[in-house]
Parts: structure tokens; C-alpha cells; sequence
């Protein structure tokens, strides 16, 4: 047992490891290239905009968080303390990573549940992968007492990774069951390669009310798994999935009647990027590794900082829009991408659509 609690303590570091040398301040590239249309006339003052916004029937502050990272091993551990302090402090939910290492080696238990013993009031996420069933599931949210559980869907990940999982039959079947027993909310979220439509309306047909949609542009987990291997290179994997931007059209074109509540994540790294996601449909928007580099080199001060910064500059932006709150985003007009446009074409996807939201209300003024 020993030999398995180690390199699950290994392999947690590795990851943490491996994912700062990919980090980079750079946005996603469709997120970037996706554009608002100005308008020059707001017509409200930075005291109308609300930040606020309601996450598996959970009110946020603010309409982002912290998403699924580390825990595990004693340094991740370390990670999930300041993370635990800087919800305390800025009121930003949070999300560890995978509980599975303490449900093995319950003596790692403690590396996750730091986060709500530095933070017992805030809104805490657990999460866990979707091979695990309703009693494990129990267990992890009792670690801690988590709000919410996160179940992360990582077949890429899984493939690559040398120790990982081939049997992927189970997933749909497990998480009927644990929305069905569970009295919290199950968040079904990817790990970075993105969803399709069809996807999201089969986790909506088992009952899934929350999807993290979680698209290529931030951390490859591909390439993380890759690094670790010694033989049998699956290099021709990186990138695989949809983008963060691409997921969210996709998503969104399915009817409002049976779309369940959809988050973001995947490549954000600015308030610009937040705002683009909301307005694109998005409840909330996470992020990870842009916060991990603030806490694991700098400071829980500097973190604090930063959600501080971003609240304003949400709040900026959206003042700049017009929007008072984050439903109002939504009939803002934004000009997607051109490999977004060229992903709709050939989805039959209405990209048009979002670039003329606005002028459904406009007034037509004759010479």
C-alpha cells in the first residue's frame, strides 16, 4: 500500500509541477480574438453593476472562482491552505482538486480538508472523477463539508496518463446515481478538452442541472500525463477537444428548455476573458492555474489583490456594456472568433446571432 500512496503523493506534485511550465499570461486565442461591439452610449454609472450570480442554487459574490486544482501530497496540501484563506477573505468559492488520493490513503485526508478549516463558511466545492460511486462520493463531500460536488470527466487524461483508467463504460451510470442520492449539487465539469452539444444534453437527460463545459486553452493535461510517461509518446494528443469559446456556442445552441446552468472554464486569465464567457452564456467562469502562480509565488496578499482587481474591472467592463447584471450580458453583441465562425458553419451553429443581440431593441431613425 505504501508504494501506491507514494506515487499518488508523486504523482499529485508532478502535476502541479508540470502545469507551471505550461502557464502563460496569454488568454486563449479564440477568447482573445472573440470581440464586443462598442457602443458608445452606456446609458448607467459603475454603482448600477452587480457581480452577483447564483451557481447550483448557491450565491456567488462574484461571478467567478477558484476551479478544481490540487490536494493530496503535502506541498499541494500547503496550496489548498492559502487557497482556503484567500476564500476567507474575498468571499470567492473554490474547488480542490481530486479527493480520490484521500479516499485511498485517508492520511492525506487532512491536505484537502485545510481548505475548509481556513475557510468554514465560504463556498467550497468538492471534486472527484466519474468512475467513483455514490458512497466514495458521500465521502468526499463529508471531507469538506463541501457545498457542491464537482465530478470531472477526464477520458483524455486517463488515456494518456500511464496508471490511468480504460473503462469508461460505468461514467453515465454513476452519475445518474449520485445526482439522484447525493444532497448536494453535482457539477458535472470537464478537465480541459472542452464539450460538445451533444455531451451537455446527455448529462441533462441523466439530471445534471450544473456543467463546467472546462475547453481547450489552458492547462493540457494531455501534455501533462505525456511528460510522465517513459514510452509510447501520445505527443499527437495535445490540443485535443474544443475550445473554452467553441464549447460555449455549443452548448448554448441547444433549446433554453433543456440546457442546463452553464459554467466556464479553460485558458481565462483576465476580467475581459470572464466578461467575454458571460456574455457568451456562462453563469460563472473558473479559473485555475492564474491563481495557483499568485499563492505558490507570491503571496495569499497578492491573491486577495488580484480578486479584489478583478471585481472592479468586471465591474468597469460591464458598465462599459450597458450591463447591470450578469442576465443583461447577455444581450450585449460580441463577433466571434474566425475559427469559432468556421467550427458554427460547419455545426450549423447561428454565429450571427451573438453580433446583433442588441439591435433586436434598436430604433430605426429615418433622414
Amino acid at each position: 500500500m505504501l508504494g501506491n500512496e507514494v506515487i499518488g503523493s508523486n504523482r499529485k506534485d508532478q502535476h502541479v509541477a508540470l502545469a507551471n511550465q505550461q502557464f502563460t499570461m496569454a488568454s486563449a486565442s479564440d477568447l482573445e480574438q472573440t470581440r464586443f461591439v462598442h457602443h458608445s452610449l452606456p446609458e448607467i454609472k459603475v454603482a448600477d453593476v452587480s457581480l452577483k450570480t447564483s451557481v447550483a442554487g448557491l450565491e456567488f459574490a462574484m461571478p467567478f472562482f477558484v476551479n478544481a486544482m490540487t490536494g493530496g501530497s503535502e506541498k499541494t496540501g500547503a496550496i489548498n491552505q492559502l487557497l482556503g484563506i484567500l476564500g476567507r477573505e474575498t468571499k470567492i468559492p473554490l474547488a480542490t482538486g481530486s479527493i480520490s488520493a484521500a479516499l485511498k490513503d485517508p492520511s492525506v485526508a487532512h491536505t484537502f480538508s485545510i481548505m475548509r478549516q481556513e475557510n468554514p463558511d465560504g463556498i467550497i466545492f468538492a471534486n472527484l472523477g466519474a468512475h467513483h460511486d455514490v458512497e466514495n462520493a458521500k465521502r468526499a463531500v463529508d471531507v469538506l463539508e463541501a457545498d457542491a460536488l464537482q465530478i470531472h470527466l477526464n477520458a483524455p487524461q486517463e488515456i494518456v496518463m500511464p496508471e490511468g483508467d480504460r473503462d469508461f463504460s460505468m461514467w453515465m451510470r454513476n452519475i445518474e446515481a449520485l445526482v439522484r442520492s447525493l444532497e448536494v449539487p453535482v457539477i458535472v465539469k470537464e478537465v480541459g478538452f472542452g464539450m460538445s452539444r451533444e455531451t451537455v444534453d446527455q448529462l441533462a437527460s441523466l439530471g445534471v442541472e450544473t456543467v463546467d463545459i472546462s475547453g481547450v486553452g489552458g492547462t493540457d493535461f494531455a501534455r501533462i500525463e505525456n511528460a510522465r510517461r517513459t514510452k509510447d509518446s501520445y505527443a499527437y494528443l495535445y490540443g485535443w477537444g474544443q475550445s473554452t469559446t467553441i464549447s460555449m456556442v455549443e452548448a448554448m445552441s441547444l433549446p433554453a428548455s433543456s440546457r442546463p446552468q452553464i459554467l466556464a472554464s479553460g485558458g481565462v486569465k483576465t476580467p475581459l476573458d470572464i466578461v467575454k464567457l458571460l456574455a457568451l452564456g456562462a453563469e460563472a467562469v473558473g479559473l485555475s492555474n492564474r491563481f495557483l502562480q499568485l499563492v505558490k509565488d507570491y503571496s495569499v496578499e497578492q491573491a486577495i489583490e488580484e480578486v479584489q482587481v478583478f471585481c472592479e474591472s468586471i465591474t468597469a467592463i460591464m458598465t462599459l456594456l450597458g450591463a447591470r447584471d450578469i442576465a443583461s450580458l447577455r444581450q450585449t453583441d460580441l463577433v466571434l472568433a474566425p475559427a469559432v465562425e468556421a467550427w458554427c458553419k460547419a455545426r450549423s451553429i447561428d454565429w450571427t446571432s451573438y453580433a446583433n443581440r442588441s439591435s433586436q431593441g434598436v430604433t430605426s431613425f429615418s433622414p
